[in-house]
């Protein structure tokens, strides 16, 4: 009996029905993820920081230190380090919020001026009836306000138990990685661990150069901009350049979101014309990051079209937030590398045939898997 059904459509039918379980599949993954994020998260931020300090724990190990005694001192010398600036940054900020509320106050007072006697020709009794009706949805809205705190403060909270999750889980990692590693590897089938652990390696090593080359364009961007902050006499430019160098870690958007900070505040304090030529500071930065930092370091530490890093930080806000912004692109990058790395190890003497009756094997042979995890 023939068939009535097309060659074409059959393939689109086995096409679509493995698409849609390979998205189930994600859809799951990610929801797991979500749920577990405060623990996901953590151990995501402990990751990046760990392949930012683990090549120092080995040039000291190659200089004859101990591993346990390198990990100790690697970590706290990383953490003083971190302590050192937000004390830092705090400080800057305690002492210079008093004379940025004064010019604060004398900006929004130029700004009330330009309205009344600008070319907009607005009323004081207009202002006044504007700021009143501010002030009655604040009214309005005290149980929301008050909700909104609380939330925050349990927020507060939850950071914090996040950022101790992430020192003791990059103090283990940076002492016991290839231990965890190798019991991890000990989970997957004997046939496919050679594999896995190449497709690990370089997703290791791109994750690696990603963020020594992300550290490099963050503090570029932040010494380019803090000299003009300085220059210019920006109230509180200490922390604002500390600003400018955590948002750059994620690409693109980070610098600019925090120079256009840095931007209102050189309005309000010091002037429309101080603040242009900080605007003029800034697109320059993102000019050097975009067309000389970005193709020359990211691009040999990161195998992704510019577009594919957009597509990426836009997916990440979208599930994540912030945090999505920040991990969506080394995510997309070590997947990447991993996948390139799987995809050419068929060499172009093997046939394709070949190829898949070797995973044909390896998938017969995963019943013996959980006997040589333990061997």
């Amino acid at each position: 009996m023939t068939s009535t059904v097309t060659p074409g459509m059959r393939i689109a039918a086995s096409w679509s029905w493995r698409f849609i379980v390979v998205v189930i599949a994600a859809g799951a993954l990610l929801c797991g993820i979500a749920f577990l994020s405060e623990i996901t998260i953590p151990i995501a931020i402990a990751l990046l920081l760990n392949s930012l300090l683990n090549p120092v724990r080995r040039w000291l190990i190659l200089k004859g230190w101990r591993p346990h005694l390198a990990s100790t001192v690697v970590f706290l010398a990383g953490l003083l380090l971190v302590i050192g600036l937000v004390f830092v940054v705090v400080r800057q900020f305690v002492s210079g919020a008093p004379d940025l509320a004064s010019k604060a106050t004398d900006g929004i007072d130029k700004v009330q001026d330009w309205l009344v006697n600008g070319p907009l020709k607005l009323s004081q009794d207009q202002i006044d009836s504007g700021l009143t009706s501010v002030r009655q949805a604040v009214v309005d809205n005290q149980d929301a306000l008050t909700s909104g705190a609380l939330n925050t403060a349990t927020s507060v909270g939850h950071i914090v138990t996040g950022l101790v999750l992430v020192l003791f889980t990059l103090f283990f990692f940076l002492r016991d990685g290839e231990r965890i590693w190798a019991w991890l590897l000990r989970l997957a089938p004997a046939r496919a661990r050679h594999r896995i652990d190449g497709a690990a390696s370089h997703a290791w090593s791109t994750l690696g150069g990603y963020v020594r080359a992300t550290v490099l364009v963050a503090f570029v961007d932040a010494i380019g901009i803090g000299i003009g902050l300085l220059v210019l006499g920006v109230p509180l430019a200490i922390p604002l350049t500390a600003l400018v160098f955590l948002a750059s870690f994620i690409p693109i958007i980070g610098a600019l979101l925090s120079g256009g900070v840095a931007i209102l505040v050189a309005l309000v304090t010091v002037g429309f014309v101080k603040a242009l030529i900080l605007l003029a500071v800034v697109i320059a930065v993102q000019q050097l990051e975009g067309h000389v930092l970005q193709p020359v370091l990211l691009g040999r530490a990161v195998s992704l079209h510019p577009l594919a890093v957009a597509l990426s930080i836009a997916a990440g806000v979208v599930v994540g937030g912030i945090i999505g912004a920040l991990l969506a692109v080394p995510l997309a990058a070590t997947v990447n590398a991993a996948v390139k790395y799987l995809a050419g190890r068929a060499t172009p003497g093997e046939s394709q045939d070949h190829v898949e009756a070797t995973l044909e094997e390896e998938e017969q042979s995963t019943p013996s898997a959980p006997a040589a995890g333990q061997a």
